[in-house]
């Protein structure tokens, strides 16, 4: 069975054609997947029924199963546990803001790029995530929390640019004007600082928002919590990121957790304000909640359990980049009453699923 989300226009144009449909099929079936987020054919009301019943025989728009939601207390973030057609599990976050809606998707099951802070890769990568995943993501999000989006970031379970190809096809057909013709300005991507990844993505995808967790000023405590540093440097990820915006203009965003005792002190704000000197660029401070678990915390550290900065240590720092003309904003905070961070309901989530029907 083919998931029609998994094809690009072009090629449901193709298959289109295997059916005996002309090729303005295609182009409506666009319009339903994308545009009205509807992924039962038997709602695609002007579609004919014969078309269909030949679609029902060959393809598919399904995938996910939702095992479980989580709202926050004021409501503005919600969680989605998702189970895949084979047996894994992924997480998907829709952030309401005032003004608009983000999605925040996964992109592999598991992760292994192995950050010590992080929820995500405890449990090692098991695949990558296809295109229809990360499309059914948004779509089936939307629709549970009844809402659109007007922004996506590429910042759940797994590392994008370890999953190039799939990403990159799930954002052109997620940006097809045929479809849903979301700009791609509008999407962010998040690595942990994969240079060959950040070199394909300004030459691929330029358009798109670059976000480098970066985490520390230097390779040597870098390397304590990321293990990728061993082959990508702080230097080279900067230059990396440099280069992006050099080809883009588009301005990339450096995240950087502040661990208590670990990263957070003066002579940390210093290095790091030379480290990105010169360079167009905004430093995102992320203030840990709690104890280890991922970027907001939670209680899945273990032996690798840091604590986070507080609110004093966490301005002082900012303001010190912002001395040395380095503009900086502390990530706002949602969702840490549902461990809406990387990876937590993904680890916990071992039990008893909500439903288990694929929608």
């Amino acid at each position: 069975m083919v998931s029609l989300y998994d094809l690009s226009l072009a090629e449901l144009t193709g298959f289109c054609a295997e059916l005996g449909e002309r090729p303005f099929r295609a182009r409506q079936l666009y319009a339903w997947l994308y545009g009205k987020g509807e992924n039962d054919f038997a709602r695609m009301t002007d579609v004919p029924a014969a078309a269909r019943e030949k679609l029902a025989a060959r393809a598919h728009a399904k995938g996910l199963a939702l095992r479980d939601a989580l709202a926050s207390k004021d409501g503005q973030t919600v969680k989605y546990l998702y189970g895949t057609d084979d047996g894994n599990f992924i997480e998907t976050v829709f952030m309401k803001y005032k003004d608009r809606n983000s999605v925040c998707v996964s992109t592999q099951a598991g992760c292994r790029m192995g950050c010590k802070f992080c929820a995500s890769g405890k449990l090692g990568l098991v695949r990558d995530l296809a295109p229809s995943e990360m499309a059914l993501q948004v779509i089936l999000s939307e629709r549970e929390a009844g809402a659109r989006t007007k922004n996506i970031v590429l910042m759940g379970i797994g590392e994008p640019l370890d999953n190039f190809d799939n990403v990159k096809k799930f954002i052109e057909n997620f940006t097809d004007d045929h479809g849903r013709d979301l700009s791609r300005r509008a999407i962010t991507l998040s690595s942990c600082g994969l240079v060959p990844g950040i070199e394909r993505l300004a030459a691929e995808l330029p358009q798109v928002n670059l976000a480098v967790s970066l985490h520390a000023p230097n390779d040597e405590l870098r390397q304590e919590i990321m293990p990728v540093t061993k082959r990508y440097g702080v230097k080279a990820v900067v230059e990396a990121a440099r280069k992006h915006y050099e080809a883009t203009r588009r301005r990339p965003t450096f995240e950087y957790a502040l661990i208590a005792g670990f990263n957070d002190g003066p002579e940390h704000a210093r290095e790091l304000a030379a480290l990105l000197r010169g360079l167009n660029c905004l430093v995102n401070l992320i203030p840990l909640n709690g104890e280890g678990g991922g970027e907001n915390g939670g209680e899945n550290g273990g032996e690798n359990a840091r604590r986070g900065s507080g609110i004093g240590t966490t301005e002082r720092f900012r303001e010190a980049l912002g001395q040395r003309h380095i503009p900086a904003t502390v990530r706002r905070s949602l969702g840490a009453d549902i461990d809406a961070a990387c990876g937590q309901l993904r680890l916990r989530q071992e039990r008893v699923p909500r439903g288990d029907q694929y929608a």
